[in-house]
């Protein structure tokens, strides 16, 4: 008996044609596929297509004797430039047989081992190019990978040399990098076709311009294919390529030659396929190995050990099994061509007889969901893992489980071309250079022609043997203080300044300070920023970076400062490939380097507190360096956490005047490295972009989910600009902006207009805008943190501010206490410059004081099965009693700016991936035990939004159970009246409520963990029968308190003792159990 294939409801005479992305219709095609399962059917306006997304059915559909390969949709649009060439023609073409039996040899092994010392010759412009910019270039690898393919496959296949990388040298000193016009034709053309195959086609014959272009463009691409075989005919090589043979050989089988027609067509395929796909294939190679330092150092290791400084030659590509891994992992996670399609050659059932199909049919496999399905590839099938395509690995795999290169007699005829030309461009490139990405903090984002390649991608090549003290161009870094921002400009081919000559005429004789930070929170960086800026007062000249910036090159002509955090135990996203490589490190690279690490962590993880920063200071002493000063340690759960940093900086400065005989200038706890200057009375209002390359979401819905009586939680919805997007449980970093009411606070205190424009400038490091204009209310609103607590560096510098006896003395008090006076009271600079408006503090000194602004993480309580580009956010806003006991409550920032968004506003925004096993389970049939309380239940609503939408499309989800904690049933039980009830009734949840005020409506218990012990015997019955995976979301005492309970669960079904319970307890969560904790 077999089933509908499910469909999505359609619209009258458009079918589903809305429903997919233009620009990126693989998109829509996997969300589709998340939301429906292995298989949905879609009507397409010119033609019905079964699209299917499981390992099962693309090995039923790899059956030549059943199904054949089919020229459909954007595929069928591209004959009009390419007619029955290789990738275009319809089964049985005649003319597709003779190209095939005379060409297929050309690509065997053997010939294409003979095209080696073309294939390294090219690739060497590349190197050239990379190394002759230098490492502050800016590179886009999808651009200069396509030159590459372009030009390989153009010297290869037809002899002919394009030189794209010698115009595009010259033409950089014109400062942009032009397209060569086939490539920009190209791209052109296949977007159209794509957009062509899904309008109505009498809508093409209204589309005058768009008609006009695509002409045009195939005019274009023909020029050039005309012009390499004329040039070919009048002057025929020694050589025996591709051209020859397609001039000069015959058929065996027909005695045919092949038409002119057929040339043209079959070249025009070679060099749109022949370098579009490997030029993909590259660009999404080192993404991954950007992304995966681990990855980057074990195919690093193989290079070095294979080919040492030697150029690579065709007897190294064979030794290259770790450097395939990597490129067979790339192509399973983002194959270049994303869907394979083919024709029911019969009336037939798939799926084991679940569907039936009719002859003529056409299905579509979505080939990197078919390669990423949990069924082989397990739940981590989303994640770059070489390890599963290196060696024995990828021979057991199931047959047809990856097929980036099709299948069958259709399948590509060049993988062995492209596959050596990927293997020397890959290892010569490792071999040369270290990758870092210009943005660390850069997710994959797709733009897509017939192929998909990413888009935004950019990096620095950085010379392996380059000089040391590389941090000058840090590219890894998000510099600050130079005197232009990293934006659009930047990424079109200008410098990036190199800090240190910032201030040149009045640092250029002190002594070299080098600060380098991991953060993902923004921490670190801030203390960081803050020893770089004390640096020129000190007597030191600083740089500023990630640690990722030193990775292999750590410098030794002046002192290293490291200031860096651990994530459950893990280092941040920009110090990752620098602990990765440290981890590694065998023999004294170290020695020369003088140096000092701080670390940050927080003691509510005791497993992992200080992990990194442990570890790094160990390792830099135990392969040569010198310790200047003892680790710091602070523990962000203390009230003394900013003060651990102070006193361990002012440390810091008398150990290094001691170790480099330098002197402080004087006056320097008093006074500023900031100068400020008036230039406009304040009647004007400067317009700033703090980040020029930052993305802008527009609200759409901002509402309050919770009664009067209970504190304010909102549900706010974001538009996010294209082609942004994200997954569940993802998170929404926002850049907000300081409460309006604090701004003015400090505006009266210095007796300043709002609109007055300032002018900074500095001779260290800053976060602050330089020598631009910008009004004062636009500086203390986006720029500085005005309502952080007061640290007792910022109290030393009061202390040393002109004030009177009393407020002196008063300010001793303070120091005296520090955590009872100003920690525990939240006491800022400017509540202390309001009680006591005798200091004759200066504004600029002010600004320097305050810590930048911090973007605030937010966890998407959406899934992008209900809208890929519409995130919402749970949020709860800060709005209590100060506690230094002023009458004014205490706001916090980013809530009270994200309350007072209105539909229509703009946000500063960007989306950050949360931990790998942070998103639902891939497998539908897994249940999900979730704990959570207030607005921790903002990434378990994505969860369930996403199983309820599955549920609805007709899939057989699992039911989860929630445990959630909040006040009461009337006061702030969120979604309990829509959501949470609809999901309930669809039989996807069962809701656990723990109300703290009404614990009689909830079994008794107040608070999460109480109604998780209430309910223990369903959370055993669903980790030991049902697979399930447990996740957390809430503050840190919540999740203790949770984990506290499972462990209390083990230890009471197998009576054991306290240490064996919490043994058993981590090993228990091991792949099954994620938090997301937020203080």
């Amino acid at each position: 008996m077999t089933m509908p294939i499910p469909s999505p409801p359609a619209l009258p005479f458009l079918g589903h044609i809305t429903q997919i992305d233009k620009e990126i219709p693989q998109s829509s095609f996997d969300l589709l596929a998340d939301q429906y399962g292995e298989i949905y059917k879609l009507n397409l306006i010119t033609r019905e297509s079964i699209i299917v997304s499981s390992y099962e059915l693309q090995n039923e559909l790899s059956n030549d004797k059943r199904f054949q390969k089919a020229v459909v949709g954007a595929l069928e649009e591209v004959r009009n430039g390419m007619g029955d060439g290789l990738f275009t023609a319809y089964p049985g073409e005649e003319n597709w047989g003779i190209a095939h039996r005379l060409l297929m040899p050309a690509f065997s092994t053997a010939k294409v081992r003979d095209m080696f010392d073309d294939m390294v010759d090219i690739a060497s412009q590349m190197l050239t190019k990379w190394e002759r910019f230098g490492p502050r270039h800016i590179i886009d690898p999808s651009e200069d990978f396509t030159r590459l393919a372009f030009d390989t496959i153009t010297l290869c296949a037809m002899s002919h040399r394009l030189n794209t990388f010698y115009s595009a040298s010259a033409r950089f000193a014109h400062k942009y990098e032009h397209t060569h016009p086939f490539v920009q034709a190209m791209g052109d053309f296949l977007a159209e076709c794509g957009r062509r195959a899904n309008r109505p086609p009498l809508m093409n014959t209204f589309m005058r311009g768009s008609n006009a272009k695509y002409e045009q463009d195939m005019r274009t691409m023909n020029e050039l294919v005309n012009k390499l075989i004329e040039d070919h005919k009048k002057h025929p090589g020694e050589k025996q390529d591709l051209l020859s043979i397609m001039l000069e050989g015959v058929d065996q089988k027909t005695g045919q030659r092949m038409s002119h027609e057929s040339i043209r067509q079959n070249l025009l395929t070679f060099l749109i396929a022949g370098h579009e796909t490997t030029s993909g294939l590259l660009t999404f190679s080192l993404y991954y190995l950007c992304k995966h330092p681990e990855a980057m150092r074990k195919l690093r290791e193989e290079v070095d050990t294979v080919l040492g400084d030697a150029p690579i030659s065709l007897a190294h590509v064979g030794q290259l099994k770790y450097t395939s891994a990597v490129l067979r992992e790339a192509l399973r996670l983002n194959p270049p061509a994303t869907i394979r399609v083919v024709r029911a050659l019969e009336d037939t059932t798939i799926g084991g007889g679940k569907y039936a199909v009719k002859k003529d049919a056409v299905l579509a496999m979505l080939t990197a969901k078919c390669q990423m399905d949990p069924s082989v590839w397990g739940e981590d099938a989303r994640e770059f893992k070489p390890e599963r395509m290196y060696g024995e690995n990828f021979e057991k795999l199931p047959p047809n489980a990856w097929q980036p290169f099709g299948y069958g007699m259709r399948g590509c005829i060049g993988r062995p071309f492209a596959w050596q030309e990927a293997h020397i461009a890959l290892a010569s490139l490792i071999q040369k250079f270290e990758i870092a990405m210009h943005d660390p903090s850069y997710d994959l984002e797709l733009k897509q022609t017939m192929t998909v390649k990413p888009k935004g991608f950019y990096v620095h090549a950085i010379p392996r043997d380059r000089a040391k003290s590389p941090i000058a161009f840090s590219p890894a870094a998000s510099l600050r203080g130079t005197p232009r921002e990293f934006g659009a400009e930047a990424r079109h081919g200008s410098e990036i300044v190199d800090i240190e000559g910032e201030g040149e005429s009045t640092a250029g004789s002190k002594q070299k300070l080098y600060i380098v930070y991991g953060s993902n929170t923004g921490t670190s960086q801030t203390f960081a920023q803050r020893i770089a800026s004390d640096a020129s007062s000190h007597g030191f000249r600083a740089s500023l970076g990630t640690l990722d910036s030193i990775v292999e090159h750590v410098p030794t002509d002046g002192p290293l400062i490291a200031v860096t955090a651990s994530f459950e135990g893990e280092p941040a996203d920009n110090a990752a490939h620098f602990f990765e490589w440290i981890e590694n490190l065998k023999g004294a690279e170290m020695e020369g380097v003088k140096y000092a690490v701080f670390g940050c962590g927080n003691r509510d993880w005791v497993r992992t507190y200080q992990k990194v920063p442990k570890a790094i200071d160990e390792i830099l002493e135990a392969r040569g360096g010198k310790r200047l000063q003892e680790r710091g340690a602070g523990d962000a759960r203390e009230a003394e956490f900013f003060e651990v940093f102070d006193e361990w900086e002012a440390q810091l400065w008398k150990t290094l005047a001691v170790a480099y005989n330098v002197s402080p200038s004087e006056n320097k706890s008093a006074s500023s490295g900031i100068s400020l200057k008036t230039v406009d009375p304040g009647t004007s209002r400067a317009a700033t972009l703090r980040q020029p390359d930052a993305d802008l979401g527009r609200v759409v819905e901002n509402r309050v989910l919770t009664s009067p009586n209970a504190p304010e939680k909102r549900h706010i919805e974001f538009l996010l600009p294209e082609p942004m997007t994200y997954r569940a449980g993802d998170y929404l970093a926002i850049l907000p902006h300081n409460p309006a009411r604090d701004v003015h606070r400090v505006i009266s205190r210095f007796a300043l207009s709002p609109e007055q424009q300032i002018v900074l400038s500095s001779d260290a490091p800053t976060s602050l805008p330089i020598n631009k204009p910008i009004s004062v209310f636009s500086i203390l609103s986006g720029y500085v943190e005005i309502s952080q607590p007061a640290t007792t560096r910022d109290l030393r510098i009061l202390s040393a501010t002109e004030s009177s006896e009393t407020t002196k003395s008063a300010l001793a008090d303070l120091s005296a206490s520090y955590a009872d006076n100003v920690v525990a009271r939240r006491l800022s600079i400017l509540d202390i410059l309001e009680d006591h408006p005798d200091l004759q503090l200066s504004f600029s000194t002010f600004l320097e004081m305050l810590p930048p602004m911090r973007v605030r993480q937010y966890s998407i309580s959406s899934s992008p099965l209900h809208d890929p580009q519409q995130p919402s956010l749970t949020v709860s806003v800060v709005e209590a009693p100060a506690l230094s006991g002023r009458k004014d409550a205490f706001l916090g920032v980013a809530s009270t700016y994200l309350a007072s968004l209105r539909p229509g506003d703009m946000v500063q925004l960007s989306v950050r991936a949360a931990a790998p096993a942070f998103h639902p389970p891939e497998d539908v049939h897994v249940p999900m035990i979730m704990f959570a309380a207030g607005s921790g239940l903002s990434p378990m609503r994505g969860f369930l939004q996403e199983r309820a939408i599955q549920k609805k499309a007709g899939r057989d989800v699992a039911m989860s159970t929630l445990f959630f904690g909040c006040r009461s049933p009337m006061e702030d039980f969120l979604y309990s009246d829509s959501d949470l009830k609809e999901w309930e009734a669809l039989g996807i949840v069962d809701v656990r409520p723990a109300f703290s005020r009404a614990p009689e409506q909830s079994s008794g218990c107040k608070y999460v963990q109480e109604r998780a012990w209430h309910d223990r015997a369903a959370i055993r019955q669903a980790y030991d029968h049902q697979n399930a995976k447990f996740f957390t979301c809430g503050s840190g005492k919540m999740a203790q308190g949770v984990k506290k309970v499972l462990t209390d669960i083990i230890q009471e079904a197998r009576s054991c003792s306290d240490e064996e319970a919490a043994r058993l307890f981590e090993r228990a969560i091991q792949g099954r159990y994620a938090t997301d904790i937020f203080e």
